[in-house]
Formats: structure tokens, sequence, C-alpha cells
């Protein structure tokens, strides 16, 4: 039996899909899709708070929203932010760190469900926690599978994806929001 990245066989009613030596699968032509869509979407959202793009505040704006929620100095946890959305984003788009990139997506999502949304409940139509869970869940669901095989990271060990990398990314993420919120 051949051996699959990830698994021992291919995935049921796949077969033809993984056949021979292909160079890529609909597997790894979806995961680029989806990092591709979420990790630019990302991206262009920190790039808002950096630097006004796309309708934007910058970093004058963003900092003035951080003091508000309680973040001193606000443009340091403005930088903070908009760069962990940015990079992160653009990590994921690439599949270049991802752990790492996921880490700082989940990182700002648990500050941003924590500080802002979580008294609003569940769902984003009453302010709520909904889009903040599905980026965070979405980043970490990434650092599990692997970037797949069109990505920067199948170059390295931790391309593959995995329980070692999704620990890395809810782990660094989780201590990142934890110091952050305990500031």
């Amino acid at each position: 039996m051949k051996r699959y990245r990830n698994s021992l066989s291919p995935p049921a009613g796949t077969s033809a899909e993984y056949a021979g030596n292909a160079w890529s699968s609909a597997r790894d032509w979806g995961l680029l899709l989806i990092r591709l869509t979420f990790g630019l979407l990302m991206a262009a959202h920190g790039s808002q708070k950096l630097f006004g793009l796309f309708g934007g505040k910058g970093l004058t704006g963003t900092a003035k929203g951080f003091e508000f929620l309680g973040y001193h100095p606000g443009k340091v946890f403005a930088v903070v932010g908009g760069l962990s959305e940015f990079l992160g984003g653009l990590g994921l788009a690439l599949g270049l760190l991802t752990p790492l990139a996921a880490a700082a997506l989940i990182g700002v999502m648990i500050n941003a469900m924590a500080t802002v949304t979580a008294a609003h409940g569940l769902w984003d139509t009453d302010g709520g926690v909904e889009y903040g869970l599905c980026i965070a869940v979405v980043a970490l669901a990434v650092a599990a599978i692997g970037p797949g095989r069109l990505a920067v990271d199948r170059l390295f060990r931790w391309g593959a994806g995995g329980w070692p990398a999704a620990a890395v990314a809810l782990g660094l993420g989780g201590i990142g929001a934890a110091i952050t919120l305990s500031l």
C-alpha cells in the first residue's frame, strides 16, 4: 500500500485523485483556495489597521480604538494587532510558517473575542463571537491539516501539519493572547 502524506491511504473515494505521483491533488488546490482567500482577506484586514487601506482607520484611528478598549499604549497594541493579522494572513496565504501564521491569527482573535465580542453572545448580528471564532478555527484547522503541496512550507518538516503543528498554533496563540490580556 502506498503511503500518503498524513495518512496510510488516500481518503475514501479519492483513489484516482491520489493515484500515481501527481504533483498536486484536488485537496492541495482546495487548501490553496482556502489559504489564499482567508489569508489575503486577513492580511487586508490587518492593512486597514496598519496603513488605512480598504477604508480602514490606519494606525492612529486604530490606536484610539485600542485605547478605548483599555489597551495602553494604544499605538503599540494597534501595531501588534495589525501585524498579527497582516503577517498571519500573508503567512497562511503563502503557506509559509503555517503554524506561526495560524498562531498570530488565533491570538488576535482570542483577544478580540475576550475584549469586544464575548459580552454580546454568539451571533455576529448581535456583535458576538461568531466571526472571531470562525477565523480562529479556520486558522487552527489549516495548521492541523497542513498547507498542502502548493505551499512554501512543503519544503520543511512542519509543512505536513498534524497534531504538533496544531498544538504550536493553539498554544502560541493562547499564550500570546493571555500575555496581551494580562497587560
